[in-house]
């Protein structure tokens, strides 16, 4: 098995709606994931990009090369430290979980938000998702903030 950590482009688009639908089905909301495929390649590639994203990509024995994780982010902006990476989504296709994507991903996230200068890192992870925070736990310097309270505002 082969691994490839690199940096998404549009053709992976599909495969990463696939990934993240995957992802909302895990986290018992798949009816949450209403964006389409089109806004959603317009929303990374088109001319004013939100988000980057890195992907992990395998290649089988007959040389097929598969998307099977993601990370994606935006900068968002701390009035009180700057400009920071918001990791919106990390997700390793079930098969391959336990086997390093997921630190390979986050090495890469690391390397990406250090170059850039941003103050730190950031992202959320559902309460009863152990897998998740066992992962998180194993990583250096990560603070688990339970004083904040998630707000949001749905139209």
């Amino acid at each position: 098995m082969s691994i490839v950590i690199r940096k998404a482009v549009k053709e992976d688009c599909a495969r990463m709606m696939e990934l993240i639908y995957e992802l909302a089905v895990y986290e018992r909301a798949p009816e949450e994931v209403t964006v389409t495929l089109d806004h959603f390649v317009n929303a990374g590639f088109g001319p004013n990009p939100v988000w980057t994203a890195f992907v992990a990509e395998q290649t089988d024995e007959s040389g097929v090369a598969i998307v099977q994780a993601l990370a994606l982010y935006y900068t968002r902006y701390s009035t009180w430290k700057g400009e920071t990476m918001y990791l919106e989504d990390l997700l390793v296709t079930e098969k391959l979980r336990g086997m390093g994507v997921g630190k390979l991903l986050f090495d890469q996230l690391f390397e990406e938000a250090k170059a850039r200068k941003y103050a730190g890192i950031s992202w959320q992870v559902l309460d009863w998702n152990e897998p998740a925070i066992n992962f998180y736990k194993k990583l250096d310097n990560v603070v688990f903030d339970n004083g904040w309270v998630n707000c949001a505002i749905k139209f």
